[in-house]
């Protein structure tokens, strides 16, 4: 029988690798760096969850998300715009339970996860068209680069190469 897995929480994870990405350029920089290394994670996902998951909401500045933030997590989100595109965005934030189908992809491989964000990343630099947040509303491209940037540095940190 297989033993359940235990649920890091992700707020206390050490070792987490330092990035700071100010393109999307920046992001692709970093996929080079670890696409041939043998990958291990610090969270609950794998590589190729993270991955995909960072994809899904590039893919979505473009083509929106089917959920909405509460009302209560717009405003306050508003109210913080520049903050949450400049800042670091912290560990452990719990999705909504409508968000997490959305956004938390199931079993990826690390191959399919690197070919998802690389696909997106695509389409942010050569479409023009954004939808507005789901939580900051309406953004610019380069507010929305800047907050896949943001997504990016917190998510990947918990990729390390071994």
């Amino acid at each position: 029988m297989k033993a359940a897995r235990m649920t890091v929480d992700t707020k206390t994870v050490t070792g987490r690798r330092v990035l700071r990405f100010e393109s999307l350029d920046d992001i692709l920089a970093d996929l080079d760096s670890l696409e041939r290394k043998r990958l291990k994670t610090l969270g609950n996902w794998s590589a190729g969850q993270i991955l995909a998951h960072v994809a899904i909401p590039m893919n979505a500045a473009i083509d929106g998300m089917k959920f909405a933030a509460p009302w209560y997590i717009r405003m306050f989100a508003r109210l913080f715009k520049k903050k949450i595109l400049s800042g670091t965005a912290p560990p452990g934030f719990k999705l909504p339970k409508t968000a997490e189908a959305e956004l938390i992809p199931g079993p990826t491989s690390v191959e399919d996860g690197f070919v998802a964000v690389r696909k997106a990343i695509k389409r942010l630099k050569t479409e023009s068209h954004r939808e507005p947040s789901n939580f900051l509303g309406p953004l610019s491209v380069d507010e929305w680069n800047q907050l896949n940037c943001r997504h990016c540095e917190l998510h990947l940190s918990f990729i390390v190469p071994e």
